[in-house]
């Protein structure tokens, strides 16, 4: 019996917390493949049922051989993910897109896998204009194209998910590969103004990670070979959404690849996209997130008052 699921990511933001989800709602094991570049050893998981393997998925062939017989499936998260900095690292994008997710395709047709891929809303906003506007949009935008030729020449199947701004737990808060709201959230609690990217009015559909990975899981669960998209109907621009915090807001210049609408469009892939949405709402985490700051800091505060306290008595 196939009892392998491996996901590629596992240890960055929405790879953990699926292997997290999946861990409770199955009793599948699990191998992580990742090659740190995002990822942290910071999101692993204590529990026998997964294995930690760092590399490339350019050399999935090589490093999963001796497990092949054993896998039932593959979510596919390993990418480069982050738009502006397709731009500064466009190498690296290409080869973690375009070069490492060809190779996870073939091992998935080779071996008869069944394939859950990640694809985003960058690469089909603004009625499909948006696949273009950057290197990462165009890598994936090329990425569903394959998958669509892979159903037609070999029959291949697969479920494809569109992501949406995801944010919650275990999100990158502080360098290139920082999320908005993990960006926001590490200003907040250092005190410093929150950067809002000009003209500040950019919509977003912000999804929480709990809800993204419910429908992984429906979608794994059904086996439609579909289309699924996951999102808050509400939109807010990145300006409202740092007003939230309600801290210091500065602006920064406006930078290459911008989007601004979050959207899916109608794509010609003969797909009915289904659609869900998310249910967490994002003021109700921001405040969650501002009041649970705030008892962290308070807490830290009478620790230390403690301490005084026993050194004087001492």
């Amino acid at each position: 019996m196939k009892n392998l699921i491996v996901v590629t990511g596992g240890a960055g933001f929405v790879g953990s917390n699926l292997i997290s989800y999946f861990l409770k709602k199955t009793k599948k094991k699990f191998i992580s493949l990742d090659n740190y570049s995002s990822g942290s050893k910071k999101n692993h998981i204590i529990n026998k049922r997964i294995k930690y393997l760092k590399g490339d998925t350019q050399d999935i062939k090589k490093i999963l051989n001796k497990y092949k017989k054993n896998i039932h499936s593959v979510f596919h998260f390993g990418e480069f993910a982050r738009i502006f900095q397709s731009f500064k690292d466009f190498d690296k994008c290409y080869e973690s897109n375009s070069l490492g997710t060809k190779e996870v395709f073939k091992f998935c047709l080779d071996n008869n896998l069944k394939l859950i891929y990640s694809a985003t809303s960058a690469s089909l906003g603004n009625s499909g204009k948006d696949k273009n506007l950057s290197p990462y949009a165009f890598t994936k935008s090329k990425n569903l194209e394959l998958l669509e030729n892979f159903k037609n020449w070999f029959k291949f199947k697969f479920e494809i998910i569109y992501f949406y701004n995801v944010y919650g737990p275990r999100q990158i808060k502080e360098g290139s590969m920082a999320t908005v709201i993990g960006i926001f959230e590490d200003q907040y609690s250092k005190k410093k103004p929150l950067t809002v990217v000009k003209p500040g009015s950019q919509s977003r559909k912000f999804t929480h990670i709990d809800d993204t990975i419910n429908i992984c899981y429906e979608a794994w669960i059904k086996n439609k070979c579909a289309h699924y998209s996951v999102y808050n109907k509400k939109s807010y621009s990145i300006l409202a959404t740092a007003k939230m915090f309600k801290s210091k807001i500065k602006f920064i210049k406006a930078r290459p690849g911008e989007r601004y609408a979050s959207s899916l469009a109608k794509m010609s892939l003969n797909n009915k996209i289904i659609q869900r949405f998310g249910k967490i709402n994002l003021k109700d985490y921001i405040t969650s997130f501002i009041k649970g700051w705030k008892l962290w800091k308070l807490k830290v505060h009478l620790n230390q008052l403690r301490k005084e306290i026993l050194t004087l008595n001492l």
